[in-house]
Formats: structure tokens, sequence, C-alpha cells
């Protein structure tokens, strides 16, 4: 039944003629080849060709020998189905003569990857292997018809114009929906959770287990932890009983550490804490480098929740007062996390009810810099610009992994057997992206945003994840989604515009304010088709119009020729005060889909098989270079870079934090959630120029922080004399 031999119409991707292969010399296999990209030819000149030609012997030498050929479609889809590689269920809903045109119709784009990291990282990490992980059963184009027939659900169009955007590089499904849809042993298509955490031992346990069940199904988790009453204070009115927020953290990090996704992914978890907790300095000694081992967290993420009022504070060199969530509960009856800090803070300074000690807020902010400096964390939350942005109707008191989540939860009760007593709503990540230059290029720019959100829709609504009932809950009560983008850096560079110039900046803004527009149509589409809107969106910013004000009341234009052009040649109309007027009418009338729509995440694996910079951030060298397993050092030039347009690709340290926090405000006005948003720094930085650029991007309207990034200063005579990725 099986078949090695290749036929006519089962040819590898990467085939090549007899004259090609006596083109390069036989003792460079290729990795030597994808090295040569560090290194400048005689002439000084970048050896691009050198990684188109390790991507074509890596089919050659590697993939073409393991991978299983059969000899018709038909013998593949009945194996792969018979021997419990793919679910039946997918292929029953559509007939036999539909899939195999599907099939044909991928072939005949002739996808190549455009970097041997690409196809490296698809063969490595996402294509599906035989049971024993030695062999591959499928191609890039088999892949992409398994993921479009999984979410197009039996809709023959939708499955024909999804195989034709993944193909085509405009969109890309995040890693989970990429990696499971169609296979039989899988996880979740979700990327991530958020969670909270009540102040009782029941929800303690609850999520305990949330973090095991999802660990093994999904992404990752984040948890919140501001609702949780601080060490010492009282359990049953005796004093100095409870352990604190330290213990929990521990507990999920020996969960996250434990349990992963069938191998394919490690578990993965966050945990916020809010800076007026009492718990908030033990909470971030734990990243310390010195820390003791009792308390110190490895590999646990943390994030900071800070209030406008805590920077005023700083500001006004005044103290700042912490609050036992444990009193701020019984003297408002609702969690610490759901009170607004800056608008009760003097209030609370007030009562004596609620216990309270007092720290320096400057010295706050310098032991955020001197860890991030250090490490990295924490993340950072800007909570009263999160909500003031939000347009559904409840408060964001946390965020994910990756910092681009920002939705409302609501609580939920348990009884003494930890069964839910009463659900409440907590979150999913259904995270997909496009790649801005190919969507610039897209022949239907409205198309291809709608396609996406029909994908992502359906990501949702093929989720229910029942061992978290306020996950699935949630999920079929919102339908949130976050779109999310890459390539600006490539987009920008490919078209001679710097990221963070005035045409840089004006290029974002009008891109994701078109994005947006056709983002709210395409949902407000599927709530007219579905007859029906998200669970409280009578509530939301939308219903009442209040959302479209910025949009009607003005008029969005480009600022510069340049950007204007840009679109011109795209034939890419900008929507008009008249088009958002008859948009909200719309929705008014009709409502939308989806609870949220847009989230930009870091995008990493994606990018890399998509042929993207990373993101909406700059690159972090023109020529990157990544520790691949077994294979060691791996290189992967930006996209579209060429000895032509080099000074375009100026890295992300050379830049600086302030035209990146630039970059993600012209964005951020238009996302309704979160952009996850790294700040890279030069090595002769010090703290005050981390805490200088948190103040900067908390004025700018910047929502979250992820990542600190400090360059590495290079050891004396380590550089390698003629390595491009030596070149600051």
């Amino acid at each position: 039944m099986l078949d090695d031999t290749l036929t006519p119409t089962d040819a590898p991707q990467e085939s090549a003629t007899a004259s090609a292969e006596k083109a390069q010399p036989k003792e460079l296999d290729f990795h030597a080849l994808n090295a040569m990209l560090n290194l400048y030819d005689a002439d000084g000149r970048l050896q691009l060709s050198a990684d188109k030609e390790a991507a074509r012997q890596y089919f050659l030498q590697h993939v073409n020998q393991n991978t299983v050929f059969f000899h018709t479609l038909d013998e593949k889809l009945d194996y792969l189905v018979e021997e419990g590689y793919y679910e039946s269920e997918v292929l029953e809903q559509y007939d036999a003569a539909f899939i195999k045109s599907l099939f044909d119709q991928a072939y005949a784009v002739k996808f190549r990857f455009q970097s041997f990291l690409g196809a490296f990282k698809y063969y490595t990490s996402y294509t599906l292997k035989t049971f024993d992980g030695r062999r591959y059963l499928e191609r890039f184009e088999d892949r992409v018809c398994m993921v479009a027939l999984s979410l197009a659900r039996g809709d023959e169009s939708l499955a024909r114009t999804l195989v034709e955007e993944i193909l085509h590089g405009r969109f890309q499904p995040a890693t989970p929906t990429f990696l499971n849809c169609g296979k039989k042993q899988r996880g979740e298509l979700v990327s991530c959770f958020l969670l909270r955490i009540e102040d009782n031992m029941e929800s303690i346990g609850r999520a305990i287990n949330s973090a095991l069940q999802l660990s093994k199904r999904g992404g990752g988790v984040a948890f919140s932890l501001s609702n949780v009453r601080e060490s010492g204070a009282p359990i049953k009115r005796i004093a100095n009983q409870s352990s604190g927020v330290i213990p929990i953290m521990k507990m999920l990090e020996d969960a996250f550490s434990y349990a992963n996704q069938l191998g394919a992914r490690q578990g993965a978890g966050a945990v916020y804490l809010n800076a007026h907790h009492p718990d908030i300095l033990r909470f971030l000694d734990t990243k310390r480098e010195n820390a003791d081992e009792k308390i110190r967290i490895k590999t646990l993420s943390l994030g900071v929740v800070i209030p406008d009022v805590t920077f005023e504070l700083a500001r006004r060199n005044e103290p700042m007062y912490l609050f036992s969530p444990y009193d701020v509960e019984k003297v408002y009856g609702v969690p610490f996390g759901d009170i607004s800090v800056t608008d009760k803070y003097q209030e609370m300074v007030d009562d004596s009810r609620i216990r309270k000690s007092k720290v320096d807020a400057r010295e706050l902010f310098q032991t955020l810099a001197e860890l991030q400096f250090e490490s990295g964390y924490p993340y950072v939350l800007f909570e009263d610009t999160a909500n003031r942005d939000n347009p559904i109707a409840g408060r964001i008191n946390m965020s994910n992994l990756c910092s681009e989540i920002l939705q409302v939860n609501t609580p939920s009760e348990y009884d003494d057997n930890l069964d839910y007593r009463r659900t409440g709503e907590d979150i999913s990540c259904n995270l997909g992206s496009l790649n801005i230059a190919r969507v610039m290029d897209s022949p239907d720019f409205g198309t291809s945003v709608e396609t996406a959100i029909r994908a992502l829709s359906a990501v949702s609504e093929m989720s229910d994840i029942r061992s978290v009932p306020s996950i699935a809950e949630a999920n079929a009560r919102s339908h949130a989604i976050g779109l999310g983008q890459m390539n600006l850096h490539g987009y920008l560079a490919r078209e001679h515009i710097h990221y963070g110039s005035e045409e840089g900046l004006d290029f974002t803004n009008l891109y994701f304010y078109t994005i947006t527009y056709h983002a709210v149509r395409a949902s407000n589409k599927l709530a007219m088709e579905r007859g029906e809107s998200f669970a409280g969106f009578e509530d939301s910013a939308y219903a009442s119009g209040r959302y479209f004000d910025k949009y009607t009341e003005q008029t969005w234009l480009p600022r510069t020729q340049r950007v204007r052009e840009l679109f011109e040649k795209s034939g890419i109309h900008i929507p008009t005060q008249q088009d958002w007027r008859e948009l909200r009418d719309s929705v008014m009338q009709h409502g939308l889909f989806n609870r949220n729509l847009q989230a930009v995440p870091p995008t990493g694996s994606i990018s890399y098989i998509n042929h993207a910079t990373s993101s909406i951030h700059p690159v972090v060298s023109k020529i990157e270079i990544r520790k691949e397993g077994k294979l060691g050092r791996v290189y992967y030039p930006a996209p579209y870079l060429s000895d032509a347009n080099q000074d375009y690709y100026r890295d992300a340290y050379e830049i600086g934090p302030e035209k990146i926090i630039d970059t993600y405000a012209e964005a951020t006005q238009h996302v309704d959630q979160g952009l996850s948003l790294t700040l890279f720094f030069r090595d002769t930085a010090t703290t005050r120029d981390i805490n200088r650029a948190q103040i900067y991007a908390w004025r700018k309207g910047i929502k979250t922080i992820y990542y600190v990034r400090l360059r590495q200063a290079a050891l004396e005579g380590t550089e390698v004399e003629g390595c491009v990725s030596c070149t600051l």
C-alpha cells in the first residue's frame, strides 16, 4: 500500500533539476549552506542564495528520504484515517471529489519555503509524523488542507478561500490550531487561557487542577493572584495564618512542569499580581538571581498590574499603600481585583477597616527595573489604560502568558466538593495572524480579513473544554478571538521605509485603522448570519455606538504622501466617516458575533514558516541566530532582505525603545485588546533607562509590556571577521 517512490503528481515541493544539483558542491550539506548566511562573500555581499539552496538541499538530503509517499490521495487519506492519524469526521463533511479538488488547488500554488528555517520549523514542529516520530506523513500543502477542511466545517467555499489565504501567506493560524487541526491524536486548537483565583481553598484547588488539565490539552495558562489574601492575614479570624501567594506560585510551577501536550508543547504558566497587593515585594523577589530556593520561581512568568495612581504617587515622591485583599473584599463585597485602585485609593487609605502598609513608590519602580534588567520579568499591565479602552462591560485585571489578551472575567463559586456552585467566566485565546506584507498585496484586502475572522470564530465554536467549565462557559458566551499581525518591519523595509519613521508610524496607524473596520464588519456579518450576538452586547460600547465616535467624528487619512501611495498602489480603500457611520448603524441594529476581535501576539514559530518578521516589532538582527535542538545554530534572514535595502533593517536594539513604543501606540488605538510589546535596550542601558521607557509607554497609552531585552555585550575577541550578525 505504501510506496517510497515519487510519482509525478506527488513530487517533493523542493524537487530540483540535475543541473542545479551539480551547481552546488556535494560536500556542503543543508546546515553548512545555511551557515553561509552569516558570512559575507568575497565581494562583501550577503549570501542569501545559500539559504535558498539550504532549503532545497534540506528536502533532497532529509525530507524526501524520510517521507512516506502514497500512489494516490485516496490511498493516503484512507491509510491516515484507518491508522488513527486523521479524524474521519473532518473528511466526512465533504464528498471525495471536493476533497481531491481542494488538494489539487493547494498543490497548484506550488508553495515553496522561503528560508531553510521555515522548512525546518515546519517539519520539526507541525507536520504529521508516524507514531514513532521517524517519518513524515504530510507536506505543507497537506497540513493546510486539513486545517481548511477542519475550520470550514463543511463549507466548501470557506475551505477553498482558507487554502488560498494560508498558502499565499496572507493568514497563518496560531501554533495550536495549525498543529492540531484534523489530527486524531491532538490537543486543543486554543492558544492560551486566563483564569482568576478567588480567596478560598476551593478556588486554589480548582486552579491547580485547571493548570494540569489545560496544559495537557492546550497552550499557556495565566492566573490572577490579586484576590488572594496576603501572607500573615487571618483565616477564620485567627491572625497570622495565611501563607500568601508564594506557595500557590510554587504549586502552579510544579503543575506546569509536569503536564505537557503529548510532548509537543511544554506546559507554561504566568501569574499576575496587583502592585498594591501586600505580597508584591515578596512576589518580585521570587525572580531575583540570588533568591532563596524556598521561594525562587524558575519557570513561571510574572506579571504586575499597575494602576495609574501608582505612577502618580511615584511622580509626587509619595509613599504608596498596599491593601489587604481580605479586608477590601469584606468592605466592598467584591474581590480586590475587581476594584479600581486608582478610583478607590484615597478612600481605602482613609478606611480604618482595611489593613494597609506603606512602601516607597519609586523604590517599587526601581525594583521592577532591576528585575527586568536581570531576567526580563515582570510583564506589566497598565490597568487603567486597558480599562479606559475596553469596549466591553466589566473589568480587565490580568493578561496572559504573552501579555496581549485583555478580556473581562467574572468569579466562580464552588462547594466543598470543588463542584461549581456558580460558573463564572474565564478566558481562552483563539489566535491567528495576518502577514502585513502579503495582505497589502492581497487581491481583496477585505476578504483576507473576513476569512481570518471566520477561521478564528470557527476555532472558538469548535472548542468546548469541559474540564474547566468556566473556560467553556465564557467561550460559548463570548466567541472571543484575537486577530494578530506580523511582518510590519519586513513590509516597511521592502517599501524602503524606516521603522519608527514618520512614514512608518503613518502606515501603522492607517493599516490598523483599516483592519479594524473590516474586522468589525466581518463580525457584524457573522451576527446577522447566525442571528446571534455575544453575551453582554447590549451593555457594550458597540451597542451604544460610543465605540465608533472616534471614527465617525474625525477623518482618518494618510499623513504622508508615501503612505497614500502605498494604499493607492495596493488598491485598498481607506474607510471614510460615512463607511463607519453605516457600519455603526448595522452593528447597533444587528450586533457583533465576537466579544473581542484583535490581539497582537509575539508570533514566534509561525513567523518563520510564513517568512515574516515577528509581530510588529523590529528584527533583532538582519540575520537572526537561533539554536534549534541537536542541529545547533541556525540562521534566518529577514524577509525581503537584500544588499540594496540593508539600511532599512536596523535592529531593535539600535532603534531603541521610544520608536518601538511610538509604533505600538499607533496600532494600540485601534486594537480592542493588547499588543505583545517587547522593549529592547543596548548593553549600555541602566535601570533608569528602563524606568524612563516604562513611563514613556504609560504616557503614550500602551496597555502592556511583555519582555525587556538587553543586548549582551560582545565578549572581547569573539567577533568573527565578515560575520553578518556581528555587525551592530
